[in-house]
């Protein structure tokens, strides 16, 4: 809740109540909706300890989004800066599937538990079948990025049509940012979510272990309740 206050309610109420002359301003509005979650997104790699680059580059999109404003650039700019990201990222996450390292193993590795999970593929002989399904789960992945980056793109499109600077410009920002989590996260996060569920779903079938056995905190609570 606080992330989406952070990211969504508040930024958003600032560029479409406070951006005209009398109140704030179009910059001020601008930059100070879009300080909010840089900030937000600074301090959890503080407080975390660890610089991902997945945050980075959501850094560098707010970062651009400002950009675009002071440098009062042409609305079709923040289109392509709303479909960049993502689409970076579906790229990142093809070409690690091109060169044998595919980013859904990287990400399965970090959640399951190892040590039960491989023995058992391995026990099963279905090593290769894993292989081979994590490869499938790598373009579902990707797939999402580029629904991201379509959705993006569009809603960009339709909805900022002002150039960068201008009090139309920071209000239509704020419009596209509370639409941005009916239009772009809830259908990003179910596609996500039913990509993750491919993937318990697989190791649980190709392991015969449950599926909260797969996952590493869960398996170290079953055992610290044994």
């Amino acid at each position: 809740m606080l992330s989406l206050f952070i990211n969504i309610v508040a930024p958003t109420i600032i560029m479409t109540r406070f951006a005209s002359e009398d109140k704030l301003g179009a910059m001020n509005a601008l930059l100070i909706a879009l300080a909010f979650p840089f900030a937000y997104g600074v301090y959890e790699m503080a407080r975390n300890r660890k610089v991902g680059w997945v945050p980075v580059l959501g850094l560098i999109s707010i970062a651009i989004s400002g950009g675009i404003g002071l440098l009062k650039l042409p609305a079709e700019w923040i289109a392509v800066k709303e479909a960049m990201i993502p689409a970076i990222l579906a790229l990142a996450i093809l070409v690690s599937a091109w060169i044998g390292k595919p980013l859904a193993r990287v990400f399965l590795d970090a959640i399951i538990d190892k040590d039960k999970v491989y023995p058992a593929l391995e026990a099963q002989g279905k090593m290769d079948d894993y292989e081979r399904r994590t490869s499938v789960a790598t373009w579902l992945l990707a797939g999402t990025f580029l629904l991201s980056a379509t959705l993006n793109f569009i809603l960009a499109k339709v909805v900022v049509t002002a150039d960068g600077g201008t009090q139309q410009y920071t209000e239509q920002i704020g419009r596209m940012t509370a639409l941005s989590f009916p239009v772009i996260t809830i259908p990003v996060f179910i596609t996500l979510t039913g990509t993750i569920l491919y993937i318990m779903s697989t190791l649980s079938k190709l392991t015969g272990l449950e599926m909260d056995e797969v996952l590493k905190d869960q398996g170290k609570k079953k055992s610290t309740q044994a």
